[in-house]
């Protein structure tokens, strides 16, 4: 402020000095006394008016500063070079990560898959129609999340987390990124809790642990949404009998390329049973653009994941992964990504891969929590040995095979039971179900190879009669309904009875009243100890009582 009055003074001083003119001698000196009293006057009034102006100008800037914002938004903007088929190609976003979410100027997201020299490969969430070239496109700085939390439960949501089934926005949720990083080896451990289908066929000879990955795979129309829809049902249950969150298992089924009437009377099946209470659904249904179709994998999987990570366990099902491999095959070729073989990108192992890998069950120092994967393949004409396929069985812990011959021959659920297997999941049987059943399989795989060569001839001795005989009656008790799972200790009562030749004498179209009149013949106490008393060292004892009411009902 001195310095502004200095400068001013001067500037006084230099106007002073062209009003009086310039005197030499003293006289002169003399008489323009006057004249330097007025300039000394205005240099003194410039003085007090920079002072004021400059006291202005401090208080003006101390308001400024008072006012200042410091958190401006700056979004890095592309403009979209050119839009088709669900695939935008953007021009400007330089610092853009792979995966991460971007926003069109009409509101409708996308996600950045190709990173290349000059444009960017984004795969649009909704229709390109109202998308057109010079839009603006900003990043969003995150990767792509969805919403999970038991919020979600008893919700139908599609890809993205939003939902779809009318009922209000979600309440109280977490956000969480839909590709994340597996478990480590550490953070994991083996699979030793059974994970119960509710199906005689599933639970005694391809059983399931918390955990698994088990695939259900098969043609179209043999049965494989039937035995994931079973599952789901089973687990109402066991929650029921549940004394604490830990013990809870939660469901979420996610639905992929389906029509959207079966997903309707998925849901009303659900709801019926009231099974949607503990469930998820995720729907991108086939009239869903490609990279929905993609992401709802993904989606459910980080759903799934919060029940894993907070100590409690819950079920999973993709139906079906085939789906979304054509979708991502769709989505790499239109970005112009070599094609391999089926014309899929060299990268659809670990489109798979990555996924399945997420289902894990926790180390006891992690929270010992769980997540199960049924994954659902469908294959054509019966070739199991396709690109996908085998990608998928590679990956998982096992496989139920369903044929559609069985189907047609009235064997449902249509399980092929030389073909299926369960690598990690005997160690999650309970004893009780692994001791009644110990020879079935292979009393099953005898009577397969015995039946091959009996239609041929009628002259059989007396062992094989009775292996064929047996082999009918151990192929008719895994038959179930649909929507039926039957509680584990009453399937290991009839199962019991079947391997014991209970049933050798009953007619073949008498087994399924049998098989009811069973459990109901048992003596009550017995059935609620069997009930109460299943764990992993408990065994089934042979009962004198149960030997006499089951011969009696034949």
């Amino acid at each position: 402020m001195d310095s502004e009055g200095n400068r001013l003074t001067y500037r006084m001083k230099q106007t002073a000095a062209k009003v009086v003119p310039r005197v030499e001698n003293s006289e002169n000196c003399a008489r323009s006394g006057p004249l330097v009293h007025l300039s000394a006057k205005l240099v003194l009034q410039g003085r007090m008016w920079a002072g004021e102006r400059a006291a202005e100008l401090t208080n003006l800037f101390e308001s400024r500063i008072r006012n200042f914002y410091a958190n401006f938004q700056v979004d890095e903007i592309g403009r979209v070079v050119s839009v088709g088929d669900g695939i935008a190609q953007v021009y400007g976003l330089n610092e853009i990560q792979a995966g991460e979410m971007v926003l069109f100027a009409n509101g409708v997201k996308g996600m950045a898959l190709n990173l290349e020299n000059e444009n960017v490969g984004i795969v649009v969430f909704g229709g390109d129609t109202a998308i057109k070239e010079g839009d603006l496109v900003k990043r969003t700085g995150s990767i792509v999340d969805v919403p999970a939390g038991k919020a979600m439960l008893g919700r139908v949501v599609d890809a993205m987390g939003v939902p779809i089934d009318g009922k209000g926005a979600l309440s109280d949720h977490e956000q969480r990124r839909v590709e994340v990083k597996a478990p480590g080896i550490l953070e994991r451990k083996s699979v030793h809790e059974p994970m119960q289908t509710g199906l005689k066929a599933v639970d005694s000879l391809v059983p399931i642990g918390r955990g698994q990955r088990e695939l259900l795979i098969g043609d179209r129309q043999t049965g494989k949404t039937t035995i994931a829809i079973d599952t789901i049902l089973n687990q109402k249950q066991i929650n029921s009998r549940a004394t604490s969150e830990s013990e809870t298992m939660y469901c979420v089924y996610v639905a992929i390329g389906q029509k959207r009437s079966t997903v309707g009377q998925l849901i009303q099946t659900l709801e019926e049973a009231n099974a949607l209470e503990y469930s998820i659904l995720v729907a991108a249904t086939a009239s869903d653009p490609a990279p929905l179709q993609f992401l709802a994998p993904y989606s459910g999987c980080a759903m799934g994941e919060y029940f894993r990570d907070n100590g409690m366990h819950a079920l999973i099902i993709y139906d079906d992964l085939s789906k979304q491999a054509v979708a991502y095959r769709q989505m790499s070729l239109l970005l112009r990504r070599p094609p391999g073989r089926e014309a899929f990108p060299g990268d659809v192992f670990y489109l798979h891969s990555r996924l399945l890998e997420r289902a894990a069950k926790r180390s006891d120092q992690t929270g010992a929590g769980s997540l199960t994967a049924l994954p659902v393949i469908e294959t054509q004409a019966g070739d199991v040995s396709a690109y996908i396929p085998t990608n998928v069985i590679s990956i998982t812990d096992g496989q139920i095979c369903l044929e559609t011959e069985l189907f047609y021959r009235g064997i449902r659920p249509a399980i092929n039971v030389g073909l299926s297997v369960s690598r990690v999941g005997s160690a999650a049987q309970l004893k009780a179900m692994k001791q009644v059943c110990g020879s079935s399989k292979l009393e099953l795989a005898q009577y397969r190879e015995v039946a091959a060569f009996a239609q041929f001839g009628s002259d059989l001795d007396a062992a094989t009669q009775a292996l064929l005989n047996r082999g009918a009656r151990l192929t008719e008790v895994p038959k179930q309904p649909q929507y039926a799972p039957l509680p584990i200790e009453k399937q290991i009562l009839v199962i019991y009875a079947a391997v014991n030749g209970f049933c050798d004498r009953m007619p073949l179209d008498r087994i399924s009243q049998y098989e009811k009149a069973i459990p109901n013949s048992v003596k009550p106490e017995l059935l609620q100890a069997l009930k109460g008393g299943l764990t992993n060292e408990r065994k089934m004892e042979p009962d004198a009582f149960l030997k006499e009411r089951a011969l009696a009902l034949i």
